[in-house]
C-alpha cells in the first residue's frame, strides 16, 4: 500500500486487500468495514456531485470528529474537490476569512455542536461569499432523499450526507478514461489547513494527497502499527491529523475509534469496551485515562494497550512513566510536527525511558532537520538553534505566495520557527519558540491575535500574552494586563465574557489574568515575554 500516490487509490486498494476488516466505530455503535466505507464514500461523492460539487472546488467543511468527517474527506478526494478542513472550535471571523482567501463554493457544516448553531453561521459567511451551506444531520440528507438502512447501503446506518448512485460520477483518470475524468495527480494540491500565524492572520497551508500520505508512512514506520492495532482517535479529523490517522489505517488495516466529544469519565470507558491498543494525544486526555484505571481498580482497564501517542507540546515530567506503570505498553511515545510538515519525527516504542520522556523522536524516514544558528550557521550537535525541515510532508506553499519566501531557506528547508538541538544520537530536543503561539490541547493560538481582541477591553491599557506550562492542556494562555488607571480594573471574568462578546474561539480565551503596573520591554521596547514567563 506504500506506493499509492493518492488519497482515493488507498481507498480502494485497502477495500479490495481487506473488505471486512473494521474499518471505524463511534461511540453511538456506528460501524464500517473498509469495503462498507469504500462504498459509502463514493455514494457521498456521487450524491454531492449530484448537488453541483466540481473537481477543483474548494469545499470548507467544518465537522466534529464523526464517521460523516472520514467519509466526507474521502468522497471530496473522490471527485477531485480541493477540500479546506476547519476545526469545529473556529469562529465566524475566523472562517469567514478562510472562506474568503480561498474562494469556496460549498461550506459543510453540523446544524448544532457542543450549544453552538453552525448553520447560521455558515449561512451568515456564505451570504457574504457566494458559497453554498450543506448541513450534515444524520437524521436526514440531502439529494440523495432521507438517509437511512436502505440509504446507507450494506452498511446500514444513518449518514447525514447526500447519497447518490457512483454511476453519475465521472471516471479517475487513466487508460481509456477519456474526457471529463478527474485527475488522479498525487501532486495536486487537494487540502488547505490553516494554523494560527505569528501576524494573527490564519496562514492557509497547501498540501497534497502524497504530502499528506508520506505523514501516515512516518508514523506506521516509528510507532509499529500493523492490522491488529486498534487506535484511539480523540482529536478533530479537521486536523493535519486526520488524514493522516485514516490514512495510517489505510495503509496497514487496523482499525479507529472516533471520539466526537471527550468526556473524562466515559470516553476512557467506551475506548476500553472496544480494545484500543493506542492512545492519544495529549496532556488532558492521558490524566483523563490515568483518572479512569484509578477508577477502575488492579485490573487493567487497557489491557491491549501497546503505546500511547502525543505531540504538538511537551508532555509534564514524569507523565510518560506514570503512563507506562499504571496503563502498561511501551508509554508515550512523543513526537513532533507542524501542519507544513505534519510528522517530523517519534519516538520508538522501547526506546530508553529518558528518551521518550525528554525528547521529541527521532527524525522519520526521508525528513532531514538542519539546526541552525542565528547567524544562518549550522549548529553543533548538541547546540541549540532554529530547527528547519525536509522532507516528504513539506507542505507545497502558503494560500498566500507573499509568505513562501520568508518560509523557506535556501536550500528548500522549511524554517520551523522553533528551537532545539539534535543531540549526537540523532534524538530531537526542542527548547523553545521563535514564533510568537501557544499550543493549548494541541491548538495552536496566536498571542498577537488575542492581544489585538483584549487591547479592546476599556480598562485595558497595555496587554501581553504568553503561554504558561499546564499539566493538563499542554500550556495555558496568560494575559499580564496594565489596566488603565481611568477604569475599575478588569476581572478574568469579565476579560473572558468580553473576549467571548467579540467573538474570539473559546479555545483562544485566556485562562489566567495578572494585573502589573507596567510591561517589561528591552531598549528597542519590545515586551519582554520570556520574563513574564518567568514571573507568572
Amino acid at each position: 500500500m506504500n506506493d499509492a500516490v493518492t488519497w482515493w487509490e488507498l481507498i480502494e486498494r485497502r477495500a479490495r486487500a481487506t473488505p471486512d476488516l473494521a474499518m471505524l466505530v463511534d461511540a453511538g455503535g456506528r460501524r464500517l468495514t473498509f469495503r462498507q466505507f469504500r462504498d459509502v464514500a463514493e455514494r457521498v461523492a456521487a450524491g454531492l456531485w449530484e448537488l453541483g460539487v466540481r473537481p477543483g472546488e474548494t469545499v470548507s467543511w467544518q465537522l466534529p470528529t464523526t464517521i460523516e468527517a472520514a467519509v466526507l474527506m474521502s468522497a471530496l478526494a473522490r471527485l477531485g474537490a480541493v477540500q479546506n478542513p476547519l476545526i469545529p472550535v473556529l469562529r465566524e471571523a475566523e472562517v469567514d476569512f478562510i472562506v474568503g482567501q480561498l474562494r469556496a463554493r460549498w461550506i459543510v457544516v453540523p446544524e448544532v455542536f457542543r450549544r453552538f448553531d453552525h448553520r447560521t453561521m455558515a449561512e451568515k459567511v456564505a451570504a457574504r461569499h457566494d458559497a453554498r451551506v450543506l448541513v450534515c444531520d444524520p437524521a436526514t440528507s440531502v439529494g440523495g432523499g432521507e438517509a437511512g438502512e436502505e440509504e446507507a447501503g450494506e452498511a446500514g446506518i444513518p449518514i447525514g450526507l447526500p447519497l447518490g448512485d457512483p454511476a453519475v460520477l465521472p471516471p479517475l483518470a487513466g487508460a481509456g478514461a477519456g474526457a471529463g475524468a478527474v485527475d488522479a495527480d498525487g501532486d495536486a494540491v487537494r487540502w488547505v489547513f490553516y494554523t494560527s500565524g505569528t501576524t494573527g492572520v490564519p496562514k492557509g497551508v497547501r498540501h497534497t494527497d502524497r504530502s499528506v500520505l508520506a505523514s501516515s508512512n512516518g508514523m506506521v514506520y516509528q510507532l509499529g502499527f500493523t492490522e491488529a492495532d486498534v487506535a484511539s482517535i480523540p482529536f478533530p479529523l479537521a486536523h493535519i491529523g486526520g488524514p493522516g490517522m485514516l490514512g495510517l489505517m489505510a495503509r496497514v488495516g487496523c482499525s479507529g475509534v472516533l471520539v466526537e466529544t471527550f468526556d473524562r469519565e466515559a470516553t476512557p470507558e467506551m475506548l476500553a469496551r472496544h480494545g484500543v491498543t493506542m492512545l492519544g494525544s495529549a496532556a488532558p486526555f492521558f490524566h483523563a485515562y490515568l483518572d479512569a484505571q484509578r477508577r477502575h481498580g488492579d485490573e487493567p482497564l487497557f489491557p491491549r494497550l501497546r503505546l500511547c501517542v502525543s505531540g504538538g507540546a511537551p508532555n509534564e515530567p514524569g507523565l510518560h512513566t506514570r503512563i507506562r506503570a499504571e496503563l502498561g505498553g511501551a508509554g508515550i511515545c512523543n513526537g513532533w510536527g507542524l501542519t507544513e510538515h505534519p510528522v517530523v519525527g517519534y519516538a520508538a516504542p522501547g526506546s530508553p525511558d529518558e528518551r521518550m520522556e525528554r525528547t521529541a523522536g527521532r527524525p522519520a524516514p526521508g525528513v532531514s532537520v538542519r539546526v541552525v544558528r542565528a547567524d544562518d550557521t549550522p549548529a553543533a550537535p548538541g547546540e541549540e538553534g532554529e530547527l528547519r525541515l525536509r522532507g516528504p510532508q513539506l507542505f507545497a506553499g502558503y494560500t498566500d505566495p507573499a509568505l513562501d519566501a520568508g518560509a523557506f531557506d535556501e536550500a528548500g528547508y522549511l524554517r520551523s520557527g522553533d528551537l532545539g538541538y539534535v543531540d549526537v544520537d540523532g534524538w530531537l530536543h526542542l527548547t523553545g519558540r521563535l514564533k510568537d503561539i501557544i499550543i493549548r490541547n494541541a491548538e495552536n493560538i496566536s498571542a498577537l491575535e488575542v492581544e489585538a481582541v483584549v487591547l479592546r477591553h476599556p480598562a485595558v491599557a497595555e496587554v501581553a500574552v504568553v503561554g504558561l506550562p499546564d499539566a493538563r492542556t499542554g500550556e495555558r494562555a496568560v494575559a499580564v494586563v496594565v489596566p488603565d488607571p481611568d477604569q475599575p480594573a478588569p476581572t478574568l471574568a469579565a476579560l473572558v465574557a468580553f473576549c467571548r462578546a467579540e467573538g474570539l474561539a473559546p479555545y483562544k480565551i485566556p485562562e489566567q489574568l495578572e494585573l502589573v503596573a507596567e510591561l517589561p520591554r528591552n531598549s528597542m521596547g519590545k515586551v519582554l515575554k520570556r520574563q513574564l514567563q518567568l514571573a507568572f
